[in-house]
């Protein structure tokens, strides 16, 4: 028998639990017996990519056997005439996420706090936790972000404050008028993350220019994806907008060739398909209108959203997401988030919206 040996790590990752992946439909189907399943748990693009992005792929592929580009260059270069913004101001990342984590590796030590809301995006308090650092959490207050509350508990150890706009899971929304407050308050070494992974689903007139904050010289961070509205979510490429200065260090710690040459050549094509965009988003608007207007006639509470995604109130999260899975309709039970009376559900294509509803409309007779 082999001898066993102890492995030491630190007591920040010793205490982390992972982050909860699902698992793929076809091992779910292989699982329950069930063919033809939705998922509308994860928030991606029902449309799928776009077709131009596609296209670019494909043209891609040939050259696999080089190097990705390591700056990004045409991409930030496209992205710096699309936001209007110099091309030292924007990163790119294997996903938004990534960028989360260049920040933590560039600003944060052991010790330091951050600021965030509770429930959030669920990688926030994993990566500073992994450093070490604390994460200082605010309730929701009716499913929005708290500030006057982030803002009381930010201290002389604060360094980071996380701002998910739309928030992640409640699709709420944070407006100019209450940015521009809490900004106020806020010291001028502290960084403001504001993440608009969801942006381009907004509907609200009251959201703010984040990139107005940026521009004035103040310590924000933006951060935005392709993995929802552009449905690239497979090749995992994000992009973050800060002053130079901020960006600079955090490509200090970035590794090199992060950003994969097919993920380059699609999110620039997607990037330029307002066709593709358009659609995605008169599909999320029809699909939130039809769904909100069904459940609601079904008694059930639908949190407002501004995002591809909203809350559904059903008492037994869990339970009803057990029996959907049985009828192939896969959703996301927000336990995790200590939300065990809600489930939340990503906007399907129409056929996939209406299936839900007979789906959930079944389960909830059947209790």
């Amino acid at each position: 028998m082999k001898k066993r040996f102890n492995l030491p790590v630190s007591e920040a990752i010793a205490t982390l639990l992972p982050y909860p992946p699902g698992k793929p439909i076809e091992e779910l189907e292989r699982e329950l017996g069930i063919k033809g399943s939705i998922k509308l748990a994860s928030n991606e693009n029902p449309l799928g990519p776009s077709p131009k992005a596609l296209k670019a792929v494909q043209a891609a592929l040939g050259n696999l056997h080089r190097y990705p580009d390591g700056s990004c260059h045409y991409l930030r270069e496209a992205l710096a005439a699309h936001l209007a913004m110099p091309m030292e101001t924007i990163i790119l990342g294997n996903g938004s996420n990534e960028i989360i984590e260049l920040l933590i590796r560039a600003y944060l030590k052991e010790g330091d706090e951050v600021v965030m809301a509770d429930p959030s995006f669920a990688v926030y308090p994993i990566v500073v936790k992994a450093v070490g650092a604390k994460a200082v959490c605010a309730p929701l207050k009716g499913f929005r972000h708290d500030l006057p509350a982030m803002a009381r508990l930010i201290t002389d150890r604060t360094r980071i404050v996380f701002i998910a706009n739309p928030n992640n899971p409640t699709g709420t929304t944070v407006s100019a008028t209450e940015l521009k407050s809490f900004m106020q308050g806020v010291p001028e070494d502290v960084i403001v993350c504001v993440d608009e992974a969801y942006f381009e689903f907004v509907r609200t007139k009251e959201f703010p220019a984040t990139l107005d904050y940026i521009n004035e010289g103040r310590n924000v961070l933006l951060l935005r994806t392709f993995s929802k509205v552009y449905g690239l979510a497979g090749l995992r490429v994000g992009y973050g907008v800060a002053r130079p200065e901020m960006i600079d260090y955090m490509n200090r710690v970035r590794q090199p060739f992060n950003v994969n040459s097919l993920a380059q050549a699609a999110a620039l094509a997607a990037l330029n398909d307002a066709e593709h965009l358009k659609n995605t988003i008169e599909n999320n608007v029809a699909g939130l209108d039809y769904l909100f207007r069904k459940l609601s006639a079904m008694g059930l509470e639908c949190v407002p959203t501004e995002a591809n995604f909203f809350l559904v109130k059903v008492d037994d999260g869990k339970g009803v997401y057990e029996a959907l899975l049985k009828r192939g309709v896969i959703v996301r039970p927000m336990a995790s988030y200590n939300m065990p009376d809600y489930i939340r559900v990503s906007i399907g294509l129409p056929l996939e919206n209406r299936r839900l509803v007979a789906s959930l409309k079944d389960v909830l007779n059947a209790s």
